[in-house]
């Protein structure tokens, strides 16, 4: 697409204006040929998901995705979010496939393969090989007519209208309709075979969000010697413990069953009113039917308990309503789950 003469000027000027119109046309084209490609999805789409659902989910094969160049590139992520996301897959390049790599391929997977024009001689030959091994593969291409689609078990119309470099040469709209397939593909796949939050947490423990679904209130809760008081425990007596625990306090009774919580605030509202503080018992003044967390439960559960009702800590009991700890704000800050 050829450009005003006064815009190259401008751009070559540096003008700001002119690098922001710029960016702004490459987007747009781009993000026309997204919805373009969306709107083209059909049956072939269901049939390719039906195909890496059975082959990997259901089966004991695994998504080989190959690409060359730019699409190589695209095929490596698109290969590391189908792993991610429960359905395994591995990045073969076809010109080391070719020179001894192809050993990675067995007769249960299934290939994706990633061409934009579906010309690419070196993708031919890792096709020719799949096709006497009897794993079947899906296109990814804009050459409808090419040789890879003609012999792939299904293909994924990814042709674009114009690349998004003015020169129409770079790869830039067809690398991002390919993602952007690829992506679509890995998503409705984790929703076909039922992948969950904690299965995704499973594959990243290290992850935020890992920690976020594998983190429970047993985890961080203080359960070891937290100081508890009886019902008719003056208020004097809970001063030591509030320091304790950092200004909550479980109030049980001889069995250990939760009666309520006493905190600083249950204090510092007694004494605006009664001069005699120091010697009311706690069941005067305490929170009743106070919000918990039963064992077991997430960390991030308790978090959301806590943002909901403005609480700072939480006592954890089991299934008795018996207290087994006290699980606080700082606590969970310091497990990174909040």
């Amino acid at each position: 697409m050829n450009r005003p003469e006064a815009d190259l000027e401008a751009l070559r000027a540096g003008s700001a204006d002119a690098m922001l119109a710029e960016a702004r046309r490459v987007l747009a084209i781009e993000s026309e040929a997204l919805a373009l490609a969306g709107q083209r999805l059909g049956a072939g789409f269901v049939e390719a998901v039906e195909l890496i659902h059975e082959r990997v989910a259901e089966g004991h094969g695994r998504a080989v995705v190959s690409g060359i160049g730019k699409s190589g590139i695209v095929g490596r992520k698109i290969a590391a979010t189908l792993t991610s996301t429960g359905t395994p897959a591995v990045f073969l390049h076809p010109v080391e496939g070719l020179h001894g790599d192809l050993g990675i391929l067995g007769p249960d997977d299934v290939a994706i393969l990633l061409s934009k024009s579906g010309a690419t001689q070196e993708l031919l030959g890792l096709m020719e090989y799949l096709t006497r091994l009897g794993v079947p593969f899906v296109a990814l291409t804009g050459g409808g007519d090419s040789e890879l689609s003609r012999h792939a078990a299904v293909t994924i119309d990814c042709s674009v209208v114009e690349e998004a470099c003015p020169m129409d040469l770079a790869p830039t709209s067809s690398t991002a309709v390919a993602m952007g397939v690829g992506d679509a593909l890995a998503v409705v796949l984790l929703l076909r075979k039922g992948f969950r939050e904690a299965d995704f947490a499973r594959l990243h423990p290290g992850g935020t969000l890992g920690r976020r679904l594998s983190t429970y209130v047993d985890d961080v809760m203080v359960a070891d010697d937290y100081p508890a008081v009886a019902p008719d425990t003056a208020m004097r007596d809970c001063i030591v413990p509030f320091a304790q625990m950092r200004g909550t306090v479980p109030v049980v009774d001889h069995s250990g069953r939760l009666l309520g919580v006493v905190t600083t605030g249950d204090l510092a509202r007694l004494m605006q009113r009664d001069p005699e503080f120091l010697d009311v018992p706690v069941e005067r003044v305490m929170t009743k039917e106070p919000k918990t967390i039963r064992l077991g439960e997430l960390a991030s559960a308790a978090a959301h308990v806590m943002e909901e009702h403005g609480v700072m800590a939480l006592p954890v009991v089991d299934g008795d309503h018996q207290v087994r700890g006290v699980v606080h704000l700082h606590d969970l800050m310091r497990a990174k789950v909040v």
